[in-house]
Formats: C-alpha cells, sequence, structure tokens
C-alpha cells in the first residue's frame, strides 16, 4: 500500500507542474498578443496622429512673392514631426515663439530653403545637418539658447545673412565660417565673446557686424589689413590683384556695433575702415580717442558716450543754436570726436611747451 500511495503522489505532482507549464505559456502568448495588438494600435495611433499634425502644418503654409513659407507663431510646437518632410518643397519657415527646443536633423531634407527663421524659441543645438543647405541665404537663431556653432555651417555657401544674438553661452566660432564669401550681415550681439572672431575679420563680404553686449576687450591689432591702395593702381597680373583683395579684412564693413564691452583702447588701424561709417562704441572703458580717427572721411555717426575719457570736453557754442534733442544726440558723436582730438592735441603742445620752459 505505502508503494502505490507513493506512486500516486508523484503522478499528481507531475501533472500539477505541467498545468502550472501550460498555463505559464498560455499567460505568455496572451502578453504577447496584448503587446503586439498594443504595438499595431500605437503605430495606427501614431499614423493618425501625423496625419493631423501634417494637416495642421499645412494650415500654415502660405505663398508669398513666389515662395512657399511655413508661419507659425505663439503656438506650442517643441518638436517638429517627421512628416513635415512630406512639404519637402518649402523654402522659407518662420518659427517664433513656439517653444521649439531642437532643429529636426531632417532639416538636411530641406534642400529648398532661402530663410530659416526660428528667433525667440528655446533651441539649443544647430545640427551638423543644416551644412546641406546650400541654398540657404537667412538663418536667424536670435534669443534662443544655442551655445555652440557647427563646422558644418560653412558649407551654406550662399548664406548672406546670420543672426545669433542673445543665445546666453555662445563665445566662439568654428574657423570654417570664415569660407561665407557671401554673408555681409552678421549679429553676434548680447553673447559671451571676449575677442572678435578671426572668421569674423576675414570674412570678404561683411558689411554690417553687431557686437554689442559682449565682453570684449581688446580688438585685433590687424583689425583692417589690406594692401595699399597706390599699390592696387600700379600694373599687376589679374592673379596677384585676386589674391591681394582675398587678404583684405573688414574692407567693405560699413556699420560695426560694439556698445557695451570692456574695450579700454582703439587700434589705430581702425582709422584705415574707409568703408565705415557708422561706428558705436558707447558704455566701454575707453581713456582716448586715436587722433587718426580724423581722417575718418566717410564716417557719418559715432557714439562715443559713457566712457572715461581723459580729457572733459564738450562741443563749442556753436552747436547752443541746436535743439536740446540734436545737442544730446551729437555730445559724443563726430563732432565731439574731433573737438576731442583737437583739444588732446593742443593740451599735449602745451604740455611739451611747459617742459620746455622750466628748461
Amino acid at each position: 500500500m505505502t508503494g502505490v500511495a507513493a506512486c500516486f503522489g508523484s503522478v499528481s505532482s507531475i501533472k500539477a507542474l505541467w498545468e502550472t507549464r501550460i498555463k505559464k505559456s498560455k499567460e505568455d502568448l496572451q502578453k504577447q498578443r496584448d503587446l503586439r495588438d498594443k504595438a499595431a494600435v500605437g503605430r495606427l495611433t501614431g499614423a493618425w496622429e501625423d496625419r493631423i499634425t501634417l494637416a495642421k502644418l499645412k494650415e500654415r503654409v502660405y505663398t508669398e512673392e513666389g515662395r512657399l513659407i511655413l508661419r507659425i507663431e505663439k503656438e506650442e510646437w517643441k518638436t517638429l514631426p517627421p512628416a513635415l518632410v512630406q512639404i519637402i518643397q518649402l523654402q522659407e519657415w518662420q518659427l517664433h515663439r513656439v517653444g521649439l527646443q531642437k532643429i529636426p536633423h531632417f532639416i538636411g531634407s530641406f534642400e529648398n530653403l532661402i530663410v530659416l527663421d526660428l528667433s525667440r524659441n528655446a533651441i539649443t543645438e544647430i545640427p551638423k545637418e543644416i551644412g546641406k543647405l546650400t541654398r540657404l541665404r537667412e538663418l536667424l537663431v536670435s534669443y534662443n539658447r544655442v551655445n555652440s556653432v557647427p563646422e558644418e555651417l560653412g558649407c551654406c555657401e550662399n548664406l548672406e545673412k546670420l543672426e545669433l544674438a542673445m543665445n546666453r553661452n555662445l563665445d566662439e566660432l568654428p574657423s570654417q565660417l570664415g569660407n561665407l564669401k557671401k554673408l555681409f550681415h552678421l549679429d553676434l550681439s548680447m553673447n559671451q565673446f571676449t575677442e572678435i572672431p578671426d572668421c569674423v575679420v576675414s570674412l570678404p563680404a561683411l558689411e554690417w557686424l553687431d557686437m554689442g553686449s559682449n565682453q570684449i576687450q581688446r580688438l585685433p591689432d590687424d583689425l583692417h589689413r589690406c594692401a595699399p591702395r597706390h599699390a592696387q593702381r600700379r600694373t599687376f597680373p589679374a592673379s596677384f590683384l585676386r589674391s591681394v583683395c582675398s587678404r583684405c579684412r573688414m574692407d567693405k564693413l560699413h556699420t560695426l556695433w560694439l556698445q557695451r564691452n570692456e574695450l579700454e583702447y582703439l587700434p589705430d588701424n581702425i582709422s584705415r575702415m574707409r568703408s565705415l561709417d557708422t561706428l558705436v562704441l558707447s558704455s566701454n572703458r575707453l581713456r582716448d580717442i586715436p587722433g587718426l580717427m580724423e581722417g575718418m572721411s566717410n564716417l557719418r555717426f559715432v557714439n562715443f558716450r559713457d566712457n572715461p575719457l581723459t580729457l572733459e570736453v564738450s562741443l563749442p557754442d556753436a552747436n547752443a543754436a541746436l535743439g536740446e534733442e540734436d545737442d544730446d544726440r551729437e555730445m559724443f558723436g563726430r563732432d565731439f570726436m574731433h573737438h576731442y582730438i583737437n583739444e588732446s592735441r593742443k593740451r599735449g603742445y602745451a604740455v611739451l611747451n611747459v617742459h620746455c620752459v622750466h628748461r
């Protein structure tokens, strides 16, 4: 009887074990089915959501002056869906105050883009795929959180306008940006630059530069460098003249904003910037005005306000006839600059005579 009982117990245990395994197997199979169904529903839902999102985007596409433009303002678009590539023919993006956190990597697919305006968002990075946009003329990413610029941006050979103002921690640019031969407008204001990047100084077509509200302590001694004009009038081979022109620096610059920096002096060669007509130097640490600046005949507007200049001078009474606003505007302007230089020379000459008399 004892052996029969043991045998019966063994059969019962085996049966229970198999039932447990079969139950677990069925549960696993059911879980897999549930996961497949859920994934299928998710794909279907995702595809449906993409369709809805794409429809919303298409509602914000306009045609102006022959350009196809995507324009969104003051809406919530932290990311852009991949479905956007279905509108690949877009030539301009204008996305302002939408909370966009990143420029999608598929941006490189939009090879027809001419203007990319993403100012006033929360973008932290410009992807290297930006270099594929060889037709791009304007890149506007001011008032974001960008802290670096990819070297691939130097491949955007048709770029004419670049704005990176107010990106907080931005303090350098890749040397490859010197390849932007058509760039004439550059805004780097309200960042953390301590000097003007060499790639900026070497931009051959640059006409307008704003580097106000940075931490620039000095301007490069070779801020302007070019072959002497009398040498250019001589007869030289065309290849030589082209090489000379390629070495010119800041030769076309007509507007330079340097307000609210930490400049203590100006290099003498700033006076060789013959195209310069607007120079803003307010709120720096300048203690003198170079005498050579007197010869800058094209300079129409200059501002030295709020600098600890060594000499205290004021304009002659001839300006008393001007209104208060005009007088205030000109107080540290071009007339002030000329008067300051003249007074500096007079006082320097007076000091020299005093020394001679004492001897």
